[in-house]
């Protein structure tokens, strides 16, 4: 049997895997339910049709899976998904999808969200991704693996996010952000890619050397994006992270793509 603190107020209809520890003062809805070692330590509320993957664990005062922020919404049959061992913690806010959306919000494993951050409705968020104190995600936002939001930045509705890419602080994000890429800014442009975590995942030396010749090729000042993408693809395309970057270019996209202020920055 879950082990649940007497305080808890747990619906006989959610479903809870036998090693689940729920403390004190949480509310868990009867559509909820908690994957094997899910532990809410106090006072979160849980509702919705809402799943939660092995070893999450989830702090104090989140509120996950309540009805979408969205003046659409009308109460359709819509859901949350959250994936393994992630780290939900205090404050954190999570949707479900609405039906102009998919009907669906999900989340990967391994990921971490710090105090106050939100993740919108219809949202798709991938593994190993870190969203800082109080950053945000609008609605319908695509979030790739590895990706990091930094505190008190904000994701436009509808924007894309590249595997790998680095949101600094503080950062207005309107447009999409290519993998690997690095953004930053009221009004957010690039600033270069993520060398730093590039490094942290073990590309090489000779792997960042190209990444960075095909990015100077992409964000020429000579031709159209469409020519620009064909001449990197002609010369780097054999490089499967630079693959990645013109496959995410090629998708249309109704936010277009954030373009650096000025070519060298960071680079």
């Amino acid at each position: 049997m879950a082990d649940i603190h007497p305080t808890s107020v747990v619906d006989p209809r959610a479903k809870l895997a036998d090693s689940v520890k729920i403390g004190p003062f949480c509310v868990v809805g009867p559509e909820v339910e908690l994957g094997e070692d899910v532990v809410l330590k106090s006072h979160v509320v849980l509702d919705g049709n809402t799943q939660v993957g092995a070893g999450t664990e989830i702090y104090p005062f989140a509120s996950i899976g309540l009805a979408p922020q969205d003046l659409k919404y009308r109460g359709e049959k819509t859901r949350l998904e959250i994936g393994a061992r992630n780290k939900i913690r205090e404050y954190v806010t999570m949707n479900p999808g609405t039906e102009g959306g998919g009907s669906l919000t999900k989340v990967g494993d391994d990921c971490l969200f710090m105090v106050g951050s939100h993740v919108a409705h219809d949202c798709i968020v991938g593994h190993h991704v870190i969203l800082a104190n109080n950053a945000t995600l609008a609605g319908h936002v695509v979030l790739g693996d590895f990706a990091i939001v930094g505190g008190l930045s904000a994701v436009h509705q509808f924007v894309r996010i590249g595997p790998h890419a680095m949101i600094g602080g503080m950062s207005g994000v309107e447009h999409d952000v290519i993998p690997y890429g690095s953004v930053m800014g009221d009004r957010a442009s690039l600033c270069g890619l993520n060398i730093v975590g590039l490094k942290r995942r073990g590309f090489d030396k000779e792997t960042i050397h190209r990444m960075r010749s095909a990015y100077r090729m992409l964000f020429a000042d000579e031709g159209t994006i469409k020519e620009r993408v064909a001449d990197v693809d002609e010369v780097f395309g054999t490089e499967e992270a630079v693959r990645q970057i013109l496959e995410f270019v090629r998708v249309q996209s109704s936010r277009g793509l954030t373009q650096p202020r000025s070519l060298g920055a960071g680079e």
